[in-house]
C-alpha cells in the first residue's frame, strides 16, 4: 500500500437521530473527533420531538444538518446518504459513538484492498451514561469473517457474524448499486440488515480485530436488551427483518448474475422461527410453521454450516430437537441461553474450540 494512500479517502459519516436527546451530542463529537484527515459528517433528525434538534444546531458550524419529518431509520439512512460525496460511507446511530481513530482505521483497510466493499470492527458495549461494562461484541469465541462471503451470504446470510449499523464502514459506490434501502420493508428500524447483508454480494468483507466503536445499551434499543429475559417482540422483530431482507438478496444476486439457491436458510432464523413458534404459537408472525417443519429445516440448515465442526452441528441439532419437544414454559428457559449468548461464559469457551475460524487477510508488506 502506498504511504499516505488511505489518508486520500474522504469519509462521510452519517449521524442518524430520533428522540436521543440524551445521546446525539457525543455521537456527533465522536465523529468530529476523528484523526483522520478528510471527514464530513451529516447529521440527520429524523422527526425528533425532544430537544434533539435544539442540541444538533449547536453544529451547525462542523456538520452539515439535515432536519425531516420522522421516516424511521431507512428513511433517515436515505437522507443521509443524498449528501454523501466521499468515498466511504460510516452510519452512526446516535446513540452510539465512535473511536477518534475509526475513520482512519477503515481508510486504511478500504486502500488495501480494493476489492473490499464493507469494513466492519468491534464494539465495546457502554451503559446509558457512556460507563463501559466490559463486553465487547461479537463476543470472543465468534471468529469476524473476511473475503468473499457471497455464496455463503446466499445460503446461510443470518449465520454470518456481522455487526449493527454504526460498526460498519461502506464503499460509497457500493451504496449507490443498493441504496435507497426500501422502507416499506424497513419501515421503522432495521435498515443495517439490509446494508450489512447486501453490500456483501458486490465485493470482500474485512473486519477489524480493534475495538472502534462504542454500542450505547440503555434500555430502550429496538433491538439490543438491556437484560437476559426473554422478549417475545424483540423475537418477531427480527423474524421480519429476516423476511425483508431474504428477498431483496434474491433480487440483487439475480441482477448482478450470481447463481441464486433455491431456498435461503438459516439457523440464526430457523432458531428465532422456533422460539417464537414454540414459546407462544398464537403470536407466531409465520403462517402455517409447525415445530415438526422447522426442526426439518433446522437439520437442512445445518449442513450448510461449514464454519463450524460436526460436533457444534450436533449440539445445535439437540438444541432444536429439544425445543421442537419441550412444553411452552421449558422452551422459554431453552431460549433464553440462546438469545443471549454473553450469559455462557463457560460453554462459550467450548464453541469458540469449534468454530472454524477463517484466515486473517493477507496484508501487504511495509
Amino acid at each position: 500500500m502506498s504511504p499516505g494512500r488511505e489518508a486520500a479517502l474522504d469519509v462521510d459519516i452519517v449521524v442518524n437521530n430520533h428522540d436521543y436527546g440524551r445521546y446525539v451530542g457525543e455521537a456527533v463529537e465522536s465523529a468530529l473527533a476523528q484523526t483522520h484527515p478528510n471527514v464530513n459528517v451529516v447529521v440527520v433528525d429524523d422527526g425528533s420531538t425532544d430537544d434533539s434538534r435544539e442540541i444538533i444546531e449547536r453544529y451547525a458550524d462542523r456538520a452539515e444538518i439535515l432536519l425531516k419529518e420522522q421516516g424511521g431509520q431507512a428513511s433517515a439512512i436515505n437522507a443521509g446518504f443524498q449528501r454523501c460525496r466521499g468515498d466511504l460511507v460510516l452510519f452512526l446511530d446516535a446513540d452510539d459513538k465512535l473511536h477518534p481513530e475509526t475513520a482512519a482505521r477503515v481508510a486504511a483497510a478500504f486502500a488495501a484492498d480494493e476489492r473490499a466493499v464493507k469494513v466492519q470492527f468491534r464494539t465495546e458495549i457502554i451503559d446509558a451514561n457512556g460507563k463501559g461494562t466490559g463486553i465487547v461484541k461479537p463476543l470472543p469465541h465468534l471468529p469476524m469473517p473476511n473475503g468473499d462471503l457471497r455464496r455463503d451470504e446466499l445460503i446461510r446470510p443470518f449465520d454470518i457474524v456481522w455487526m449493527a449499523t454504526s460498526a460498519n464502514a461502506f464503499r460509497r459506490s457500493a451504496l449507490e448499486r443498493i441504496l435507497p434501502v426500501p422502507e416499506r420493508a424497513y419501515p421503522k428500524t432495521g435498515a443495517d440488515w439490509y446494508l450489512v447483508h447486501l453490500t456483501a454480494l458486490l465485493g470482500d468483507v474485512r473486519s477489524l480485530q480493534e475495538v472502534s466503536g462504542y454500542y450505547r445499551v440503555h434500555g430502550g434499543n429496538s433491538y439490543e436488551a438491556a437484560e437476559p429475559v426473554l422478549d417475545l417482540g424483540r423475537v418477531r422483530k427480527a423474524i421480519s427483518y429476516t423476511a425483508a431482507t431474504r428477498p431483496e438478496l434474491l433480487r440483487l444476486a439475480g441482477e448482478i448474475g450470481l447463481p441464486r439457491p433455491r431456498r435461503i436458510l438459516s439457523t440464526a432464523d430457523v432458531a428465532y422461527r422456533m422460539i417464537s413458534l414454540s414459546v407462544d404459537p398464537s403470536g407466531h408472525p409465520v403462517a402455517g410453521e409447525t415445530r415438526i417443519g422447522l426442526l426439518r429445516d433446522s437439520a437442512r440448515a445445518l449442513t450448510r454450516r461449514t464454519d463450524i465442526s460436526g460436533a457444534m452441528k450436533a449440539m445445535l441439532g439437540g438444541w432444536f430437537l429439544a425445543m421442537a419437544l419441550a412444553p411452552r414454559r421449558l422452551a422459554a428457559r431453552l431460549a433464553v441461553p440462546f438469545l443471549f449468548p454473553d450469559t455462557r461464559v463457560k460453554l462459550n469457551l467450548l464453541l469458540g474450540r469449534l468454530h472454524r475460524r477463517a484466515p486473517e487477510p493477507e496484508r501487504e508488506a511495509a
